[in-house]
């Protein structure tokens, strides 16, 4: 295959003591006229490709299909009221709606009658306490850069707003519905209805990602930010300071733990926190003296589940305590007494998948709502009844679809350095070596647990393996987890992913030839990592919005507020772990890489497109097989949500390179 040229340059930064080569620095710049003219030669290539990819359509048709089962979430209730979203077929985007009393629903916001053009997305949204006014914020283009607005729900009328530069802000509202708290450029800002945002008092001043919470009255803030491997996290009584100069008591800081406060209905403060538990343990506190010290176990750690949520409900003579859990990443609920932390019981649950968080009603009451998906079964909500010790179907995935059937088994294997590590394999039933699809994530502490997905559902009914491969890095098995593969230790995603490719094919799932990585964000980073380190395991490659200059990706996108998770080339003993592997530092001449598909979006405003350029770049020069390198560059898209029918042709692009590069045929017409 013939590449556009791209000029190596000179380019060597000394730091700490490294030379670091840098040849294709100028790809950084995506408006220069060099950098548009060697981006549009990349896309006319990889439609070139594209539209010789065999079976492109039908893999597009199949992934439409099993998209249109669409989603729907827990409802947010506020007295009388819920809130939900709803995805239904033929729709690009999810609409909000609201339900009354009776029952009968109305959309409240609906991106896709807001902008036709589907470029326009309801990022977060947040009513007040009494249902009566609704905060919501959109963003167009995939920049995420959220403007917020402030509804009054029954007359659908905007009374506040636009307010800019609020991506994905948290929002509390105090009690009387006239001002709430939010995050505006990293700072924790108090906003009065009607008055400019300009105006608005910065009650934290310090530039940080910080999240926001209430009680179910009002009366309590709760304010965090990460740290480290942690977070910092603070409480205020806005009954005894005023809101505009809150009175924040220092919950923790400087902690290497992750916790979430919540004052439930009795007054007390509750805390999921993973403070000398990894795996996490739920603790009870004054509010008044919420510091450590006062923190009182409820609920102790369990080495083997990672505790994830909690809710408190009125029991059908007492209290009831719900704790949620994974365990090796399959969700359970169990049962508590409020007052020992003793487990009574469990919530059945509909099977082995994943449960989402418990959503009840802020006044009290007897139930709890939440989602459940699998591997085969559409996101649904499901209701639980402390009375009955019941849970039932509450409202189903709004389209049908027909899911394969298919095998899932877990498989527990060894990394490089002896560390037990777990890999979820999908496959229809049968034997010999097929084309799979290895994928992980392994970052910031997030798990992969079992969801639906209209991505790997086709490839596995086409005859293919899919394999979740739950390295380190991840939350699958709690905080030690995800501390074992960040900073100086991210060399052990890498090893975890590699080493579940060679047994993938030891085992006779696969081999070499018929083996694709994939990943996305930083599960791009991590399939970078894999084939540039052993590109010999693989056949083929997609990496998504990756990370991949991990020597400059701090200078770009989200990129400062993660050095905490890789750490920063400023600092000498961290810029070697980086250099350790960085993919792109990683790339060498006369290596005969995998054929790599890498997907970047205009609109990405946390991992910046430059990633991607540059990677091409490198792997084209530097590849001696003749397994093709290609950039499947989108406008008009970011990191996160996007229309459903772009999403649908992304995953069906993605599937069949990935198949034309492993030897899996498209699923038949009609399928």
């Amino acid at each position: 295959m013939i590449y556009p040229p791209a000029e190596r340059q000179p380019v060597t930064d000394l730091l700490h003591g490294h030379a670091v080569p840098d040849p294709y620095r100028w790809l950084e710049d995506p408006a220069s006229p060099r950098t548009r003219s060697w981006s549009a030669a990349q896309e006319d290539l990889w439609r070139a490709h594209a539209a010789a990819l065999p079976g492109r359509d039908r893999w597009h048709a199949r992934v439409a299909e099993l998209c249109s089962a669409g989603t729907v979430t827990p409802p947010l209730w506020r007295g009388e009221r819920r809130f939900f979203l709803r995805h239904e077929a033929g729709r690009e985007h999810p609409v909000l709606y609201t339900a009354g009393p009776d029952g009968s629903e109305e959309a409240l916001v609906d991106p896709g009658a807001i902008d036709p053009s589907g470029l326009t997305v309801l990022d977060r949204w947040q009513p007040d306490l009494t249902g009566r006014l609704l905060a919501y914020q959109l963003s167009r283009g995939g920049d995420e850069r959220s403007e917020l607005r402030v509804m009054e729900v029954g007359t659908r009328r905007t009374v506040d707003g636009p307010i800019d530069r609020c991506r994905y802000a948290p929002v509390a509202w105090l009690p009387d519905g006239k001002a709430f708290f939010y995050v505006r450029d990293r700072r924790v800002c108090l906003h009065r209805l009607g008055t400019p945002a300009a105006d608005d008092v910065v009650v934290c001043a310090e530039e940080r990602s910080y999240g926001l919470g209430s009680s179910h009255d009002g009366r309590w803030l709760t304010v965090s930010a990460p740290a480290g491997a942690g977070n910092d996290v603070w409480l205020a009584d806005l009954a005894a300071s005023p809101p505009e100069r809150p009175g924040l008591r220092v919950v923790q800081e400087g902690a290497d733990a992750v916790t979430v406060p919540a004052v439930g209905r009795d007054g007390r403060l509750y805390l999921l926190t993973t403070l000398d538990a990894p795996t996490g343990w739920l603790c009870v506190a004054d509010p008044a003296d919420p510091g450590p010290e006062g923190w009182r176990e409820l609920v102790g750690p369990d080495p083997e589940a990672v505790i994830s949520d909690f809710a408190v409900l009125d029991g059908p003579g007492r209290p009831v305590l719900l704790v949620g859990r994974t365990r090796h990443a399959i969700s359970e609920i169990g049962v508590h007494d409020p007052a020992t932390g003793e487990r009574v019981g469990g919530v059945p649950l509909p099977g082995l998948g994943t449960a989402g968080r418990m959503s009840a009603r802020p006044e009290g009451g007897c139930e709890v709502w939440f989602s459940y998906t699998d591997g085969v079964t559409p996101g649904s909500v499901h209701r639980y009844d402390a009375r009955t010790g019941r849970t039932s179907l509450w409202a189903a995935a709004p389209g049908a679809v027909d899911a394969p059937e298919l095998e899932s088994r877990q498989i527990v294997y060894a990394s490089a350095d002896g560390t037990p590590v777990r890999m979820v394999v999908l496959a229809r039933p049968g034997t010999g070596p097929r084309p799979a699809i290895l994928y992980g994530y392994g970052g910031f502490g997030i798990p992969l647990t079992p969801s639906y997905s209209a991505y790997i559902l086709p490839w596995v009914e086409a005859g293919g393996v899919f394999a979740l491969a739950q390295v380190r890095g991840g939350g699958e098995e709690g905080a030690a987890w995800h501390r074992d593969g960040m900073l100086e230790r991210k060399q052990n995603s890498i090893d975890d992913f590699t080493a579940a490719a060679e047994r993938l094919i030891t085992d006779g799932w696969t081999t070499a030839g018929m083996l694709a990585a994939c990943g996305e964000s930083n599960g791009g980073l991590l399939a970078g990592a894999a084939i540039t380190q052993r590109p010999e395991l693989f056949a083929a490659a997609a990496c998504s919005a990756p990370l991949l200059d991990m020597v400059r990706y701090e200078l770009s996108g989200l990129g400062p507020s993660w050095r905490g998770e890789y750490g920063s080339a400023e600092d000498p003993g961290q810029l070697a772990h980086l250099l350790g592997y960085s993919p792109y530092h990683r790339v060498r001449e006369g290596v005969d890489y995998p054929a790599t598909l890498l997907a970047s979006f205009g609109g990405d405003s946390r991992v910046d497109p430059m990633h991607a350029r540059k990677m091409c770049a490198a792997l084209q020069h530097a590849t001696s097989g003749d397994r093709p390198v290609l950039l499947r560059h989108e406008e008009g898209v970011g990191h996160g949500a996007r229309a459903a029918g772009r999403a649908a042709w992304l995953a069906a692009d993605l599937l069949a390179f990935l198949a034309a590069h492993t030897g899996l045929e498209a699923p038949p017409p009609g399928q």
